[in-house]
């Protein structure tokens, strides 16, 4: 193939690793200049947090974006945050996986389960959120697909409502959970930076 394989480019791009907190964080900087930093519960394995952060425009560096976990509102300014912080009423999307699955949250919708349907365009490759009352829309991709060039299977996909909360579960392909067994394995043998062997010192 001559595009290299996600996996591929995971194992080229250069990668630091820390372990802080019951967390195993790695960074990895590409070939391209993007970065991707990740969390990983050091007891379970199970992915915490995705960001991705890229050069801008003039070449400085850019804002991180979260794919995975909690929105980092915490990185604003306090007095920033204070003039824009959104109505805790909103609906609030992340993303939270599970070692099999893709799994999403939306916080704040008070509605019944009856009203909402989580359905797969396949075509634009992404799967989106309605409700019978137009009171939500959400459309959304899964970016793991795209990286692995896999297609969307509507059967993957379910969804529950429990406390307000639309939580929405689609099942990893099993190409996706060799991929990131195989992964598991190479980040174990990263030594951390803060492993108390090499020359980097914690505070």
């Amino acid at each position: 193939m001559a595009v290299p394989s996600w996996l591929e480019r995971l194992r080229a791009a250069g990668k630091t690793a820390l372990v802080q907190d019951g967390k195993r964080k790695i960074h990895y900087l590409f070939e391209d200049g993007k970065e991707m930093a990740e969390e990983y519960d050091i007891k379970t394995g199970q992915l915490i947090s995705r960001k991705w952060r890229e050069k801008n425009t003039l070449g400085g560096t850019g804002k991180w974006q979260v794919e995975v976990g909690e929105p980092t509102s915490s990185l604003l300014g306090a007095l920033e945050s204070e003039l824009i912080t959104e109505s805790s009423s909103n609906p609030i999307f992340m993303r939270k996986d599970t070692l099999s699955s893709f799994q999403w949250r939306i916080r704040n919708l008070p509605y019944p389960k009856e009203v909402y349907s989580v359905c797969v365009e396949e075509e634009q490759r992404c799967c989106v959120i309605r409700t019978t009352n137009k009171k939500y829309y959400k459309k959304f991709s899964i970016p793991d697909l795209d990286r692995y060039h896999l297609p969307l299977d509507a059967a993957a996909l379910s969804f529950t409502h429990a406390n307000n909360t639309l939580i929405i579960t689609y099942q990893k392909p099993k190409e996706i959970l060799a991929a990131e067994e195989q992964l598991q394995k190479e980040l174990k043998k990263i030594k951390a930076a803060n492993s108390g062997d090499g020359d980097c010192k914690t505070q």
